[in-house]
C-alpha cells in the first residue's frame, strides 16, 4: 500500500475517532460524506450539515475537494452547488494538513469569518456588507429550515419491543432512525 493510501485511511480514522460521522458514498476510499456541526456561539449553532469530501489521488499533497450537500447561506459557499471557495482551502493547505484540521478549524473559521469581498454567493455577501444583523438572521433561518438534525425516534410510543424491532427492520425506515442516541 502506498503512503498516500495509508495517509487517506489514517485521516479518515482520525475523523471517526473524533466523533465525526462518516458515510461512504462509493467503493472508492476517497469519497465520503461527513456530518458537520455548526460552530457554537454563531448563527450556525445547532445546525448539522452533510459535507461531501473527495480526496485526490495525490492527497495529502493536494487539498481535498469539499462541498456542502445541505443548503447553507454564506458568502463563500455557492448556494446551489455547495462548493466552497477553493482558493481559501488551497492557500492554507499543506501536506501537514489533515481532514481533522478541515473540520475542526478550517470550516468553523470559514463560517465564523466570511469574506464578502470574494463571494460565491453574491446575495449573502451583499446582505452581510449592508446589514450584518439581517445577514445573521437569514443564516439562522437557513440553519433552522435546512440544517436541523432529525429528532431521535420516539421509542416510547412503540407498544412493545417487537414493534420497535419491526420498525427497525422495515425497508422504509433507516436503521439510524431507531438506533440514534442524540
Amino acid at each position: 500500500m502506498s503512503s498516500p493510501s495509508r495517509r487517506r485511511e489514517m485521516d479518515m480514522m482520525n475523523l471517526m475517532m473524533s466523533d465525526y460521522k462518516l458515510e461512504m458514498t462509493s467503493d472508492e476510499i476517497g469519497e465520503f460524506i461527513v456530518e458537520f456541526h455548526g460552530p457554537k456561539d454563531s448563527p450556525y449553532e445547532g445546525g448539522v450539515w452533510k459535507v461531501r469530501v473527495e480526496l485526490p489521488d495525490s492527497y495529502p499533497y493536494r487539498s481535498p475537494s469539499i462541498g456542502f450537500m445541505t443548503k447553507i447561506f454564506h458568502p463563500n459557499i455557492d448556494e446551489l452547488s455547495g462548493s466552497i471557495c477553493v482558493d481559501v482551502l488551497n492557500q492554507t493547505w499543506s501536506q501537514a494538513s489533515d481532514l481533522r484540521n478541515v473540520f475542526d478549524s478550517y470550516l468553523p473559521q470559514l463560517l465564523l469569518d466570511p469574506n464578502p469581498e470574494d463571494p460565491l454567493n453574491g446575495d449573502a455577501a451583499s446582505l452581510l456588507l449592508k446589514d450584518k444583523e439581517q445577514y445573521e438572521q437569514k443564516v439562522r433561518e437557513y440553519t433552522e429550515r435546512y440544517a436541523k438534525p432529525d429528532p431521535p425516534a420516539d421509542v416510547s410510543s412503540a407498544s412493545d419491543v417487537s414493534d420497535i424491532f419491526s420498525r427497525g427492520s422495515s425497508d422504509d425506515v433507516d436503521d439510524d432512525e431507531v438506533c440514534r442516541t442524540g
